[in-house]
């Protein structure tokens, strides 16, 4: 189960893929999830990744579907 802000950092980046049509970069994930520290944002990714819940962000792809998690 993620934690509040990780979960809203995964809708952050599900949105930015639909407008964008690509993966956010870390500093375009920490400004579309309303977050002014990048770091705070890697923690929760690492933290997501390692629940297996994988966000992509530019750099680094995943293996699932970004726009359906499968």
């Amino acid at each position: 189960m993620l934690a509040e802000r990780q979960a809203h950092i995964a809708r952050s980046a599900k949105a930015y893929v639909a407008r964008y049509g690509e993966a956010p970069s870390m500093r375009e994930l920490a400004a579309a999830a309303g977050l002014s520290s990048v770091s705070t944002v890697a923690y929760h990714l690492r933290c997501m990744r390692e629940q297996g819940y994988p966000v992509d962000t530019r750099g680094r792809v995943s293996t699932r579907c970004s726009h359906c998690g499968q």
